[in-house]
């Protein structure tokens, strides 16, 4: 593919201990690939990593400070969620990690008008996976961020993204298009991503969200007027992109977000096609809950020598602030179970109850307004209007019935408890919808029902308990024949008998 573009795109990352220059450049006649020229204004970390005062003292002093300060970097990503960086540079003498910043001013005290917005918010310090994102964003490489749902993935990418833009020698009115493109998997998320980019408003940047469903000629008019982010699902773009009605050439911050689900759901073609025609010198960023062998593939293919940061394990696991219970169960059961749990809420309780199917969600919730109940569902046959509305109600409401359709992108804060009334078609939609409580700090837990047709799925369900401190060491994961569940101090065992 030749391209003839004529602009240098240049990232700049200005910061106090080291500047670091990223010269994108390429010839008239094509792309002869990335090339990066950095310049070192003055050697050091990125961040000031408390060495600075250290300066005059005698070597051996010096020697043993800086082995405290290792110390103190190694505890702090220990403490945080075990927090873990690779370099995953395949050539060539490893880069340095950099350290994590562990205040919000240690990250962008250069950035004022960055500073104002997250104390407006009150946001106290980054969670574990902002911490170390940020450095290694602002400092221009590419990034997979491997982190459970409700973590922070989302700021972690955007901040650095308004502050790359900021950096382009190119003036925003010369470069023909938007420089920021998050690609997410569904409405729902991309929705949620533009709530995050209004409220953190930076230098008058302008948004738009692209998805199917939505008003495609207006979306078309948004584009045509100018715009400087673009979050969009794969199809919608992919739509765009091939009726020439958006330009991706001037692209240099590109965000893949929930790359695992986005791969579920089958847009890999789609997303090929979107990269092809954004420049190969951008900087990308993935993230992603889980790390399976089609997001390393992907990761592999489209991004340069990253760096990997990823909070606890990469191993399958569902957030520990959530108290998981195990009810085992009869089909004929389950309503009962679900309408016992509602009337045992208490007021300030607000549930999210999964279904397997768009049928059983509207059927459910029927039930549940027959009885008087204040309840909204969620599921693809809906129509946009209809699914923002159910979106909105539920912020007021304490019920709300969804497919997983919900288990990614839905950022409602006070959810107290996720029922599962179908157990999820694998483990890893498991995991994403218990991550819909717990979320910010907060502790929340989940209640799912199991069947036996839903057996063959617990020598997979049994490590992610074990995982989350949640179920008894004794227990032995083998294709059962019964099973049978118990309150043990506070938790809930699964035994298995085969």
């Amino acid at each position: 593919m030749q391209c003839t573009y004529k602009n240098t795109y240049a990232r700049v990352n200005t910061c106090k201990k080291k500047h670091i220059t990223n010269v994108y450049t390429r010839n008239n006649l094509g792309y002869e690939g990335k090339k990066w020229t950095q310049v070192q204004v003055k050697a050091g970390m990125m961040y000031s990593s408390g060495c600075s005062w250290f300066c005059g003292l005698e070597s051996t002093a010096l020697r043993f400070s800086q082995f405290h300060h290792v110390f103190v970097v190694f505890f702090h990503r220990k403490e945080n969620n075990n927090i873990f960086v690779d370099d995953l540079k395949e050539e060539g003498q490893k880069r340095p990690i950099p350290n994590p910043c562990r205040s919000f001013l240690e990250a962008f005290e250069l950035y004022p008008e960055i500073m104002e917005n997250i104390d407006r918010v009150g946001f106290v310090k980054p969670t574990p996976i902002q911490s170390q994102a940020w450095p290694v964003l602002l400092s221009g490489e590419d990034l997979i961020a491997i982190a459970q749902t409700g973590t922070g993935k989302t700021l972690a990418y955007l901040l650095p993204g308004f502050i790359h833009m900021d950096g382009q020698p190119v003036p925003r009115n010369e470069r023909g298009g938007p420089g920021m493109l998050v690609l997410t998997p569904t409405r729902e998320l991309a929705l949620q991503i533009e709530t995050e980019c209004n409220k953190y408003r930076y230098k008058g940047y302008k948004s738009i969200c692209i998805y199917g469903g939505g008003d495609r000629r207006g979306q078309i008019n948004l584009v045509k007027g100018g715009v400087d982010i673009v979050i969009a699902t794969p199809g919608r773009l992919n739509d765009l992109q091939m009726n020439e009605l958006i330009n991706l050439r001037s692209i240099t911050y590109l965000v893949l977000d929930e790359a695992d689900r986005m791969l579920d759901m089958g847009f890999e073609p789609q997303i090929m096609k979107i990269l092809l025609d954004i420049r190969p010198d951008r900087q990308t960023v993935m993230t992603s809950a889980t790390w399976p062998t089609g997001v390393r593939r992907l990761a592999k293919s489209y991004l340069k020598n990253p760096m990997m940061v990823y909070v606890g394990t990469l191993d399958l696991a569902a957030v520990n602030t959530v108290q998981q219970t195990v009810l085992i169960v009869h089909e004929e059961e389950k309503k009962s179970y679900v309408f016992d749990f509602i009337r045992n809420m208490l007021p300030q309780d607000k549930v999210l109850i999964f279904v397997g199917k768009k049928l059983m969600a509207d059927d459910l919730s029927s039930d549940m307004c027959l009885q008087g109940l204040a309840v909204q569902s969620l599921h693809g046959d809906r129509e946009q209007c209809d699914r923002e509305e159910a979106l909105k109600d539920f912020k007021e409401i304490r019920i709300l019935v969804a497919t997983d359709l919900a288990s990614r992108g839905l950022d409602v804060h006070d959810i107290t408890h996720v029922f599962n009334f179908d157990f999820p078609r694998n483990i890893e939609e498991y995991v994403h919808r218990v991550g819909r409580t717990g979320r910010a700090g907060r502790s929340g837990a989940a209640v799912t029902l199991v069947t036996r047709d839903n057996w063959r799925m617990a020598p997979e369900l049994i490590p992610i308990l074990e995982r989350a401190g949640q179920v008894s060491k004794h227990m032995t994961g083998n294709v059962c024949d019964r099973k049978s569940t118990e309150k043990v101090n506070g938790n809930v065992r699964l035994s298995i008998y085969t």
